[in-house]
């Protein structure tokens, strides 16, 4: 099975559908020794298809409109935020002490973008919180790699030991993983059939999503890419964050367009959220599992609520075995999974040529969101749809086809880079790699500052 009908076949999709999907094949786009380019092309073409599904559907068409994957659009969009310029400036990708470091039998991986999570780094490590990369080099290197992890991720912090892939393997969390579905969906309730409003077939663009209201419980890159998703397709995007927990600068411009941003408590704030609630179509949620649940935002809370609500949820590791609760990110995941040990030499670990178990993972679950709203408008329940990073790298380390590939030549990224004027400056950026007949090519609008809007519905 390639790898597109296999994300189409985990979206509970249409066995005939992806035929309407053709292909433009670059050579040499995210080049790397795991099959890559055959999950982005995948977790793209799943998505796009899954919005020409519920196009037609909202038009009332009897055939799906054909959809076009280009490897080169699919590979600028999964380095997104390296290709994004603010005035001309480069983005700032990871802080200084988001890195690996040799241990005293191995390597370590870190994340320190966040300033919380430095400070707990540095906790663990018996360092004061003016330490430098070389004072963390030198008792990082003191330590075997695992009593590190131990250390870090019981300080509240974030750091993974190198495994190779047998070692990840033969762990009691990669089993779980393997456990899984790739997308795991399913019903909340017996709530009736929505009725979507008709979309004008006749307008100027398709906008699958349009008339939908996002509440966007996300950080970082794979939740929010697949809000950024909805937004492109005409969903009114809210994303809500802690007044407290600020959002990096560029990570929040990137992956912010079409949509608005404001910050909420949830716990002063707990009237204003129910609110928003209560005209809300989806859901969808990036903090470790369980995190939100004291909030009352579990699937099963919010469906009981809004009955009807389609609720999305991604985490690194998923929300089960006994790295259940942990915290992570994309980095953190390969270096876990063996990934990092696959794509490195003999003297260092390696990286994937993009963060692509987020991008991928936040592809795959508008994919969800989109299907559950096909879905939903036929059978009626509310919906949940969860992935993990983890099982992403599952998919990308077992499961997709390896084998040469071939294709057109690839000329760089510059035809599918845009410019737009915007509140935080000139920006240039990766367009939206989701394409299909009819379609949007771009975002309606540009990102805004941090918290700059109201805690409301447009």
């Amino acid at each position: 099975m390639t790898a597109i009908n296999y994300a189409w076949s985990a979206l509970g999709g249409d066995p005939s559908l992806p035929a309407r999907i053709t292909t433009v094949a670059r050579a040499d786009t995210l080049p790397s020794r795991l099959p890559v380019r055959r999950l982005a092309r995948a977790c793209v073409g799943a998505c796009a298809l899954a919005a020409a599904e519920l196009g037609a559907r909202r038009t009332g068409s009897a055939q799906v409109p054909g959809v076009r994957v280009d490897d080169g659009a699919v590979a600028t969009a999964f380095t997104s935020e390296r290709r994004l310029l603010v005035d001309g400036r480069a983005s700032v990708q990871f802080a200084p002490l988001s890195r690996f470091w040799r241990a005293a039998d191995g390597w370590v991986r870190t994340h320190a973008n966040y300033p919380h999570h430095r400070t707990r780094l540095l906790t663990a490590l018996g360092l004061p919180e003016g330490a430098a990369a070389e004072d963390v080099a030198a008792r990082i290197a003191e330590q075997p790699a695992s009593a590190v992890e131990t250390a870090v991720y019981g300080a509240g912090g974030l750091a993974v030991a190198l495994r190779s892939p047998g070692e990840w393997a033969a762990h009691e969390q990669a089993a779980e993983v393997a456990a899984r579905p790739l997308v795991e969906r399913g019903r909340l309730d017996t709530a009736q059939a929505r009725v979507l409003p008709p979309l004008d077939a006749g307008a100027s663009a398709l906008l699958p999503a349009a008339g939908l209201r996002v509440l966007d419980l996300t950080r970082v890159l794979a939740g929010p890419v697949a809000t950024r998703t909805l937004a492109l397709l005409g969903a009114d995007v809210l994303r809500l964050d802690a007044p407290w927990l600020p959002e990096l600068p560029d990570q929040h411009a990137d992956t912010g367009f079409g949509k608005r941003s404001a910050t909420l408590d949830l716990t002063s704030g707990r009237a204003a959220f129910e609110e928003l609630l209560a005209s809300a179509d989806v859901v969808v949620t990036g903090y470790r599992p369980g995190a939100l649940d004291r909030f009352g935002l579990s699937p099963e809370a919010l469906a009981e609520r809004r009955p009807g609500l389609v609720v999305a949820q991604v985490s690194a590791w998923g929300g089960y075995g006994p790295w259940g609760g942990r915290r992570g990110f994309d980095s953190l995941v390969q270096v876990a999974t063996g990934i990092a040990e696959t794509e490195g030499s003999a003297d260092r670990p390696g990286a994937l040529p993009a963060q692509a178990l987020d991008h991928g993972t936040g592809y795959l679950l508008a994919a969800g969101v989109l299907r559950a709203l096909t879905e939903q408008s036929y059978e009626g329940g509310s919906r949940f749809v969860r992935l993990a990073l983890a099982r992403t790298a599952r998919w990308l380390t077992a499961e997709v086809e390896q084998g040469p590939e071939g294709g057109e030549p690839y000329q760089g990224p510059d035809a599918w880079l845009a410019e737009t004027d915007s509140a935080l400056g000139r920006l240039r950026y990766a367009r939206p790699p989701v394409s299909f007949a009819g379609g949007p090519a771009d975002w309606a609008r540009p990102p805004v500052p941090w918290g700059s809007d109201p805690a409301k519905w447009a």
